[in-house]
């Protein structure tokens, strides 16, 4: 029985219980404790055997190498589970940043391509020309009406 159990108490510390039932049968109950405070409960599972003294000599052994080969699987689907969750959340936020540099140098490429030190700017098309009404602020001034002056006064 303790040949059995010695995978399981690798890990953990196994608390077991042993209870008369009636004249002939007995309880024993195998429960693994928590080996850190913030582990999944799934591992913490409590096995109970019933039977009498004889069938728990001879069938003990068998149901508790069951148990902790069963235990140690569940441990470690859980510890790939919480692998593969926790490299799909840092692929997810790796991915996020990645977006955010591009998003943020895709602003910044057209400002800065906009306006280079080294060039002039080029004059600006009003709104008004390519649609023939007068924009709100008109790019250009009409030239000043030419009129006959009298005594200094433009008419």
């Amino acid at each position: 029985m303790f040949v059995e159990l010695m995978p399981l108490l690798a890990s953990r510390t196994v608390l077991i219980s042993v209870a008369k039932v009636d004249d002939h049968t007995l309880r024993v109950n195998v429960i693994p404790t928590q080996a850190k405070a913030d582990e999944n409960p799934a591992p913490t599972t409590p096995l109970t055997f019933t039977g009498s003294p004889e069938e728990l000599d001879a069938e003990l052994g068998k149901h508790l190498a069951g148990y902790v080969q069963t235990h140690r699987q569940t441990a470690s689907t859980l510890a790939e589970a919480k692998a593969t969750l926790e490299a799909a959340a840092k692929a997810a936020q790796e991915e996020a940043k990645r977006k955010a540099e591009e998003r943020k140098k895709a602003i910044q490429k057209p400002s800065a391509t906009a306006t280079p030190a080294s060039s002039v700017p080029a004059e600006p098309v009003p709104a008004s020309a390519s649609t023939g009404t007068l924009g709100l602020f008109p790019t250009t001034m009409p030239e000043p009406a030419t009129t006959q002056s009298k005594g200094g006064l433009a008419l």
